[in-house]
């Protein structure tokens, strides 16, 4: 198997491969263009989205050609696979704007050299298509009984897909076909769930290019956590890329708390150390390991400079040393503790604890810390009597989350 195939099959990027034997030859003969598409139905991408990222960037290094493909015509529908519902339509500004936040946010990722690793958006070809044209040249080539039995339909059909949803795996196939014809991109990567999508743009490719045309696909399972649930989610939703919508140290804290079973699985797909040191980090102390996918995940989307920022909060608000001013920060004007503030209050203030009634919660079942001291009344009134030598209040909720307060 080539090289590069063989990198991705050990790192866990591979489920399966529309023609493995070909297109490991094909890659041992010179560079292979590929793609992976995102729609931009969000102003941010989440860690989910970047599982195909990381494995172009892999592919990359390997001396082969990726194209991102941001779905800036597909967005104005919606992918129904893996979906239980239709998703909520956004206008098409919403959509351009979030198209030029998703480029920001890969090209930070990816370093676009516009040679070796590019973007595109298939609103250059898509939203400006006649729709009888389309039907003639393109939906002709397509059955309805063949796309029916596809996984993502056959689940919707139960609860209701919408036609606008149905046309989307023409949509993608197009996307192919034109990647195709504009960049000779033969390869499509992503997640399981676009296997059908993926093999119904091969096809296109055929029938419309002739039977020696060549085009692959190739998925990778969709990441679960040990616990089955979907990789990526907390009780406050996705994990973010923008950190304004997830902080660092929040971000850092999410892979430092994964499970032990999870660890190297997390550390082969969402870093580039070398599996031999993936290892080696495995086979020690669970928590360094721990914190080490967390400050290499971190530096890999953010950067060094904020990784090391997390990791000494994160000391910090263990104990470890470290420095505090990285810990999540919120300030207080000084007046609102010369009279007083109740802990449930100044715990909202601090977004740290979720409602006013899960607060109440929390001190109730003694999971919440003023300054190492736990908290037992939830009368409790927080004054400069409680505020330390450095002009600051250490909050904890549970375990593992901190906030530092700021007298100002």
């Amino acid at each position: 198997m080539n090289k590069a195939l063989e990198t991705l099959k050990e790192r866990g990027f591979f489920q399966q491969c529309t023609d493995i034997d070909g297109l490991s030859e094909l890659m041992d003969k010179g560079p292979v263009t590929f793609y992976v598409g995102t729609d931009p139905t969000g102003p941010s991408l989440h860690i989910g989205h970047m599982v195909p990222i990381f494995a172009l960037r892999h592919l990359r290094a390997a001396g082969h050609i990726g194209v991102v493909l941001i779905g800036g015509g597909t967005a104005r529908i919606g992918d129904p696979s893996g979906k239980t519902e239709m998703r909520k339509m956004i206008t098409y500004e919403q959509i351009d704007e979030n198209v030029k936040l998703f480029e920001k946010q890969l090209d930070n990722f990816v370093d676009f050299d516009g040679k070796t690793a590019f973007a595109d958006n298939n609103a250059n070809w898509l939203a400006d298509l006649n729709y009888i044209n389309f039907l003639r040249e393109i939906g002709s080539c397509f059955s309805v009984n063949k796309m029916l039995s596809y996984e993502a339909y056959k689940q919707r059909m139960e609860k209701g897909l919408s036609f606008i949803e149905f046309n989307y795996q023409l949509l993608q196939s197009y996307d192919f076909l034109k990647l195709y014809d504009r960049h000779n991109c033969c390869l499509q990567i992503g997640g399981d769930d676009q296997w059908g999508n993926i093999t119904a743009g091969i096809d296109l490719i055929r029938r419309k290019r002739g039977s020696n045309a060549k085009a692959f696909g190739l998925t990778f399972p969709l990441v679960t956590r040990s616990d089955g649930k979907k990789m990526g989610k907390t009780e406050k939703g996705a994990v973010f890329i923008n950190k304004d919508m997830t902080s660092v140290y929040d971000f850092f804290q999410y892979w430092r708390n994964v499970a032990d079973a999870d660890v190297r699985k997390f550390l082969l797909l969402f870093s580039f150390l070398p599996i031999s040191e993936i290892d080696e980090i495995c086979a020690g102390d669970i928590n360094q390991a721990k914190e080490k996918l967390a400050y290499e995940v971190t530096k890999e989307i953010h950067g060094k400079d904020e990784a090391d920022k997390a990791l000494a909060g994160a000391k910090a608000a263990f104990g470890g040393g470290g420095d505090k001013s990285a810990m999540p920060t919120v300030e207080i004007a000084k007046g609102d503790l010369e009279v007083g503030m109740g802990i449930i209050d100044l715990y909202a203030t601090a977004k740290l604890g979720g409602s006013k009634s899960d607060i109440r919660r929390l001190i109730q079942g003694g999971g919440a810390q003023i300054n190492g001291e736990k908290v037992t009344d939830i009368k409790m009134s927080v004054t400069l009597a409680n505020v330390d030598k450095n002009n600051e209040i250490i909050l904890k909720a549970g375990k593992k989350k901190f906030c530092r307060i700021v007298i100002v």
